[in-house]
């Protein structure tokens, strides 16, 4: 516990220092600078006013800006300026400890429609990404209930996004597997963003960013630009803030899961940090009520900015991530939960420096970076008996090189290039036969030591234009694989804008994508070459905001997948790996032979209705529901449902502030369960009636949050009381085979799961 200490040390020196005076009123600031998105030069003359306020400014030459004598609380912020289409900026909170640092993107004006005036909206389309995008900012994030304020659960409530199950980051994006969807942080490409990630796919139980370095979050789940690749579902942009230019700040942190502290603040008058340590205390609750399966981690975050000139910024980050797990096997009970569990010990990071350079009509962005994830994840049986290891080392080096122009008011160009060489991927497995068998049953037991490389090289090209009340997108990527059977790809993209009037517009993409092969799967047969997978999409839109702080938006999409993984071994299947990993359960992570020869398609409706904070209506919120259906055919020839089709699906949160300090917020989610495979009596899984079996049980569970902020003379507190599953519903989340029992059983959630939490900001 010498890490509380810590904290508990810094809050008492932190208080000592401040000179705290109780009573005391107390002001705030924002500081920021406003940006063009497309040429990304700063930009002058831009009217900023504080919502509900007399408080305001105007950019400076360099684009800056700055707000004092604001009283602590939460704020929107317009930004108005001749030629640049109004933005407002929510949630934004402000704290007497130091100031708030912003920067905003403004989007040109160019859409004509008739002489009419384009309103203010809190709504931002990015240009890269015209359909199925949504924006959170930190403070949507960090109040959802039931969330552990973690960026990626928060997605969740997004339309189109399945229900993993409790405790799971698995993102299932409109019928496809966790393993198709892209994270990017800061201009890096990241092969999973979580504590204890599933190998050769995104999904874990909790993300290693810390929710206090986000500055916003964009989830797209379809129909994105050129300028992204190598997967098919979805993008998620996570943008990370700066620190503080101004003043040294930082946070203490103390839950009810784990703890952590970070510290921010200037370096000379043109240059800024960030860092951060957490640690869970999973392990001492786990041991404390007996469990047998005790997880722990640690995470780290480091990141400085510098601004070399008016034209140039260096930027480094890093993140890493050290996750263990102690098998408590003390009892036969615990013998057996821990003999159905591939334990997952996992150390990774990832690292870059990105150079901006600003031009008069435009900027590039070149961004170095470095990934690395070291596996060592192993299975015993009942009596102790080891049944499966993997240890596995993958890093991978990336260049990404953007160059972003306007070429004119009505003319933008984007294009650029991102190489990816993987030079370490090393492989250490053992399966035994009766773990796995082949499609007749027989054993086929897998050794590997194997060191592989791989190239990865993708080229894009989008241009943008603006004509009337049109806004086209066309543009084009190649993406070279060594690895793969074929080497080159081409994807073609087209997306439009018709903006049918001030507050509405009807929005279409399509294209086609690819994605490789993930790295593990290579190793699954001897001299194993697959294609990449293949998806064709289609998205139409209709967005409507009637009013500034209201939005409405409804889309249709269809999905056509082709030179999907199928299952040799498993012919009625595709490969569609869950997370939940157990090597006695199903063959793990990919490791058997694969043919791209499997296709499928997913369709469905999705109607979402979001609601941001002003200060008129202090209630936030966003609702969505999804119908949807998704089919795959694999070797047999017969078209099954896929594992993560859940034809209906709703979501719905909801928060409100009384007077800036308590606030009150509750979630709810629900969605129709997922297909099930029955097993035979000898407790195998019956692969003839593929997804066939009865599906899971209805899906629901309610949460509720409640915040109290003081703010004293110099700091500021915050604790919160977060309840998940008030309802204490036993949502069945898998079903498996108890070999004591000779009988199936359901994984079930828990139940009635509270937590608290204290947040000491100096």
């Amino acid at each position: 516990m010498k890490f509380i200490k810590i904290i508990l040390i810094t809050v008492l020196v932190a208080i000592l220092n401040q000179s705290v005076t109780f009573g005391q009123e107390n002001t705030g600031q924002i500081i920021g600078r406003v940006i063009s998105e497309m040429t990304g030069n700063p930009i002058p003359g831009i009217t900023i006013r504080v919502e509900g306020t007399q408080s305001g400014a105007m950019t400076k030459n360099d684009g800056t800006f700055q707000i004092k004598g604001l009283k602590p609380g939460v704020y929107a912020v317009k930004y108005t300026g001749i030629g640049f289409n109004q933005f407002i900026q929510s949630n934004i909170s402000v704290t007497n400890v130091k100031p708030v640092q912003l920067e905003v993107k403004l989007s040109e004006k160019i859409i004509e429609l008739g002489g009419v005036e384009v309103r203010g909206s809190f709504f931002v389309k990015q240009s890269e990404t015209v359909t199925s995008t949504q924006t959170l900012n930190a403070e949507d994030v960090r109040h959802l209930p039931g969330g552990n304020e973690d960026v990626v659960q928060a997605l969740g409530l997004l339309p189109g996004v399945g229900i993993p199950g409790p405790g799971r980051n698995d993102l299932l994006v409109r019928g496809g597997a966790p393993f198709e969807n892209l994270f990017i942080v800061d201009n890096i490409e990241i092969p999973n963003i979580n504590h204890f990630g599933s190998q050769g796919s995104t999904g874990g139980p909790l993300s290693i960013i810390n929710i206090d370095f986000v500055n916003n979050v964009s989830f797209s789940a379809g129909g994105f630009g050129a300028k992204y690749g190598d997967k098919l579902s979805s993008i998620t942009n996570i943008n990370l803030r700066n620190g503080n230019e101004e003043k040294f700040g930082g946070k203490a942190i103390l839950s009810a899961t784990g703890f952590g502290l970070y510290f921010e603040g200037p370096i000379g008058s043109t240059g800024s940090y960030l860092f951060s340590a957490r640690r869970s205390y999973l392990d001492f609750i786990f041991k404390a009520a007996g469990l047998g399966f005790i997880p722990q981690y640690w995470d780290f975050t480091g990141k400085v900015n510098f601004r070399l000139d008016d034209r140039n910024t260096v930027t480094f980050l890093t993140i890493g991530a050290l996750d263990k797990v102690v098998l408590n096997n003390n009892s036969t009970d615990n013998m057996y939960k821990n003999s159905k569990i591939a334990s997952p010990n996992q150390d990774q990071y990832f690292s870059g420096i990105t150079w901006k350079h600003l031009f008069g009509s435009g900027f590039s962005t070149v961004t170095l970076g470095r990934s690395f994830v070291y596996f060592n994840t192993f299975q015993n049986d009942s009596n102790l008996v080891q049944i499966f290891k993997n240890i596995s080392y993958e890093g991978e080096n990336s260049l990404k090189t953007d160059f972003d122009f306007q070429l004119s008011p009505r003319f933008e160009l984007s294009f650029g290039n991102l190489i990816k060489w993987a030079s370490k991927l090393n492989y250490s497995v053992i399966i035994p036969g009766y773990l796995r068998t082949d499609a007749a049953g027989i054993p086929q037991p897998l050794t590997v030591d194997s060191n592989l490389t791989s190239l990865k090289n993708a080229t894009y090209l989008s241009l943008t234009t603006s004509l009337g009340q049109y806004k086209i997108t066309l543009g084009g990527r190649f993406d070279y694989i060594n690895f793969t059977e074929n080497k080159l790809f081409f994807s073609p993209r087209l997306s439009m804008i018709y903006q049918v009037n001030p507050v509405s517009a009807v929005i279409f993409s399509g294209g086609r994508y690819f994605q490789a092969p993930s790295y593990i799967w290579r190793v699954g047969a001897p001299n194993q070459k697959l294609n990449p997978m293949k998806a064709d999409q289609l998205v139409l839109g209709y967005e409507h905001t009637p009013l500034e702080d209201i939005k409405v938006q409804l889309e249709f999409y269809y999905k056509w997948y082709s030179d999907y993984p199928a299952r040799i071994y498993r012919p009625e299947a595709v490969l569609s790996p869950t997370g939940y990993d157990d090597a006695s359960y199903d063959i793990p992570y990919g490791l058997e032979p694969l043919s791209n020869t499997a296709t499928g398609w997913s369709k469905g409706v999705e109607l979402s209705i979001q609601k941001k904070l002003t200060p008129e209506l202090p209630l936030y919120g966003i609702f969505s529901i999804t119908y949807s259906q998704t089919k795959f055919k694999s070797l047999d020839g017969i078209e099954r449902l896929g594992s993560f089709d859940s034809p209906l699906l709703l979501n719905f949160s909801a928060g409100y502030r009384i007077e800036n300090d308590w606030e009150f917020s509750l979630k709810y989610r629900a969605g129709v369960g997922y297909p099930t495979t029955p097993f035979l009596v000898t407790g195998l899984r019956n692969f003839i009636k593929y997804n066939e079996g009865d599906r899971l049980p209805f899906y629901k569970e309610t949460d509720i949050r409640i915040d109290k902020r003081w703010n004293m003379a110099n700091f500021a507190l915050v604790t919160y009381l977060d309840v998940a599953n008030i309802f204490g519903t036993k949502n069945k989340t898998d079903v498996r085979w108890d070999y004591r029992t000779n009988s199936i059983v359901y994984d079930e959630s828990f139940g009635v799961l509270p937590s608290i939490g204290v947040q000491f900001e100096f």
